[in-house]
C-alpha cells in the first residue's frame, strides 16, 4: 500500500489551490493512503481547509515559530523527517513545490520526478519536455521513497466535503541557521489570482503600449476575469512578470482563456495546453495561436476589445 504525504501550500491562513489539484493526483497512485501535512506557526486554519479535501485520510500538523514563513531551507529537513513512514512525498509544481521538494530530494539521496501530468503506475508517470512538445513516461525504483511535483494545471482540484482527522506532531530535525526571514514583496490586486481563476484575459506584443494594455484590464474587469500576458508583452515592459503565461511564467488551466494580440509561440502554448476553452483574437490569420484555439477571430483588436464591451455591457 502506498502512503502518500502531500505538502500544503498556504498563506498562513488560506490553503492554495494548487495542494488540493496535488491531491487528486495523489488519489489516483494505486492503493494510496493521502496524508496532507501543514507546517505553519499556527496551522489550525489551514487543516481544518485540508481536512475537507475529498480523499484525505489524515492531516498532520507541525506548529512551530520557525514555520511562520515557507522557507525550503527549514521546511525541507523537516519534510524529511515527517516522510520516514511515507511511501511518497508530493507537492504542487509551484514556485513553493520547485523551491522545497529538490531540496527533500537531495536529503533523502533520491532522483525526483517534476511536473507529474498523469498518473500510470504507483510509481509511474507522465510528464512534458521539450515545452510540451513532447510526453515522456518516467518510472521511478519502487524500492525507493518517490519524490514528485505535480503540475497542478493537470489536475482538477479535489472536492470539499471531507472529514479527515487532524494530528499535530513534533518534529526533532534540526532546523538551519544560514537561512532567515527577512522580508516578503509581493503585488497585492483586487483581480481574480492568474494561477486559480476559471476566466483569464491575456495581452501580447500587440498591444504595442503599456498604455493600451490598460484595454486587457478593463475588458478583464467586465467579464470578472483574471489578467495574463504574454512573455514579449512582459519584455516590452507593458504588464508586470507577475502576470506572464507560459513556460517560463504561470502554467494555468482556465475554462476560458482569451488570447488578444498573442501570436502563440510555443513557450506561451505550453502554459494554456490544459485550457478547456481557448478563443484567439489576432490580425494574422497564420498566427500560430489559431492552431490550438476553438474559437477564432481575425480582426484589428483595436476594434475587436470594444465592440466586445458593448456586448457584454447589454
Amino acid at each position: 500500500m502506498s502512503k502518500i504525504l502531500v505538502i500544503a501550500e498556504h498563506d498562513g491562513k488560506k490553503l492554495n489551490q494548487a495542494t488540493a489539484r496535488c491531491v487528486t493526483c495523489a488519489r489516483q497512485i494505486p492503493g494510496g493512503a493521502v496524508t496532507v501535512a501543514v507546517f505553519a506557526a499556527d496551522p489550525a486554519a489551514v487543516a481544518a481547509q485540508a481536512a475537507q479535501l475529498a480523499g484525505v485520510q489524515e492531516v498532520v500538523t507541525v506548529a512551530a515559530a520557525h514555520n511562520a514563513n515557507a522557507l525550503a531551507a527549514v521546511l525541507a529537513p523537516q519534510v524529511v523527517a515527517l516522510a520516514a513512514d511515507y511511501s511518497h512525498v508530493l507537492a504542487a509544481s509551484t514556485a513553493f513545490g520547485k523551491d522545497l521538494l529538490p531540496r527533500v530530494a537531495a536529503l533523502l539521496g533520491v532522483p525526483q520526478i517534476s511536473d507529474a501530468m498523469s498518473v500510470e503506475g504507483a510509481h509511474k508517470f507522465k510528464r512534458p519536455t521539450y515545452a510540451g512538445n513532447a510526453i515522456v513516461t518516467l518510472e521511478a525504483p519502487a524500492d525507493r521513497k518517490l519524490v514528485a511535483t505535480v503540475r497542478s494545471a493537470s489536475f482538477e482540484a479535489a472536492a470539499g466535503g471531507g472529514s479527515a482527522p487532524v494530528r499535530a506532531v513534533t518534529l526533532a530535525a534540526a532546523v538551519p541557521s544560514h537561512t532567515r526571514f527577512v522580508s516578503i514583496s509581493a503585488a497585492t490586486s483586487d483581480r481574480p489570482d492568474l494561477a486559480s481563476a476559471p476566466k483569464v484575459v491575456s495581452g501580447g506584443r500587440a498591444l504595442a503600449s503599456k498604455e493600451n494594455f490598460d484595454l486587457i484590464f478593463k475588458l478583464a474587469e467586465k467579464m470578472g476575469a483574471a489578467v495574463g500576458a504574454s512573455r514579449a508583452a512582459v519584455d516590452a515592459g507593458y504588464a508586470p512578470n507577475e502576470l506572464q503565461v507560459g513556460q517560463t511564467g504561470k502554467i494555468i488551466a482556465p475554462e476560458l482563456y482569451v488570447a488578444i494580440g498573442i501570436s502563440g509561440a510555443i513557450q506561451h502554448l505550453t502554459g494554456i495546453k490544459d485550457a478547456k476553452t481557448i478563443v484567439a483574437i489576432n490580425k494574422d490569420a497564420e498566427a500560430p495561436i489559431f492552431e490550438v484555439a476553438d474559437l477564432g477571430l481575425v480582426g484589428d483588436l483595436f476594434q475587436i476589445i470594444p465592440e466586445l464591451e458593448k456586448a457584454l455591457a447589454k
